[in-house]
């Protein structure tokens, strides 16, 4: 029985990031003011703007990412790769990502063409995958598309944050970082584009 559950802990880790995921996208959506319940604010250096319904979402975020480096750690690292965790866990860094970012574009933190490009990127690249799948290739994934994600997330991270400390010093790096990611989602998706078209074009 013991043996099941190890070998089943990479998978869980994944499913637990769904979960959590969605509940931090229902802690930012849900209208709290129409059940009379307020999360206060704190204005640092009349720069900086702490809302604790984000400070919880921020760090609820964390453990969410940081899971999503251990089950792939404790999938290479015991050879516990399956397809199925490969598949869930691509849903899963899906939901957690781009779900924030719509959620942060639909409360007005960021622009909506964030979430828009990040989104149909990630249509396009998919299908790719499927295609070449299909056709007995398989596709790994690039550093462009692994470095897009990390800075998207530490973006999401800071604007949770109020951009804290960097709005103490007036720079906006969370600003800076979703820009980042967003670019390097464009430039990841003409990547798998190049890689891969001879399975586009037959």
């Amino acid at each position: 029985m013991k043996k099941e559950v190890n070998k089943n802990l990479p998978n869980q880790l994944t499913l637990f990031r769904i979960v959590l995921s969605i509940f931090i996208l229902l802690i930012i959506l849900f209208p709290f003011n129409m059940v009379n319940i307020s999360f206060p604010k704190y204005l640092i250096n009349d720069t900086v703007i702490i809302d604790i319904k984000l400070v919880i979402c921020a760090f609820l975020f964390i453990i969410a990412s940081l899971t999503d480096f251990l089950d792939g750690y404790i999938a290479r690292k015991y050879n516990l790769v399956t397809d199925f965790g490969k598949m869930i866990d691509a849903i899963a860094d899906k939901i957690l990502v781009n779900g924030m970012l719509i959620a942060l574009a639909g409360e007005g933190y960021i622009g909506t063409i964030i979430p828009i490009v990040v989104v149909l990127r990630d249509t396009v690249v998919n299908s790719i995958k499927m295609v070449a799948g299909n056709k007995g290739d398989v596709v790994a994934a690039i550093k462009t598309g692994k470095f897009k994600t990390a800075f998207l997330m530490v973006g999401i991270i800071l604007k949770l944050l109020g951009n804290y400390p960097f709005g103490l010093i007036n720079v906006a790096f969370d600003d800076f970082c979703l820009i980042t990611g967003t670019v390097l989602s464009l430039v990841s998706g003409i990547e798998y584009y190049f890689l891969y078209r001879k399975y586009l074009k037959n």
